[in-house]
């Protein structure tokens, strides 16, 4: 354990962020996961619904740095390729 003040400081903040980031990937699995049961399910009113949340989702992590912005774009891109593929 640090010593120092600033670095006992340090140490506060880094556990408040891996809380935040944690909530945040957590937030993010739960999206794609709505997303990708829907489109197993082959409901494209559902999927398009849950593809617009997960959009949401992916851009305000990458937007706080929890996940990169071209992991975002490309989560993103992944999953509306999917859900054309369903309505075609």
């Amino acid at each position: 354990m640090a010593n120092h003040k600033s670095a006992l400081k340090r140490h506060r903040q880094s556990l408040k962020r891996r809380a935040r980031n944690r909530i945040s990937k957590t937030r993010i699995k739960n999206s794609v996961k709505a997303v990708r049961a829907a489109i197993e399910e082959k409901d494209l009113a559902k999927a398009n619904e849950a593809l617009v949340e997960a959009t949401s989702v992916l851009d305000k992590a990458a937007r706080k740095n929890v996940i990169h912005a071209s992991q975002a774009k490309r989560r993103i891109s992944r999953l509306q390729t999917a859900v054309n593929k369903i309505e075609a």
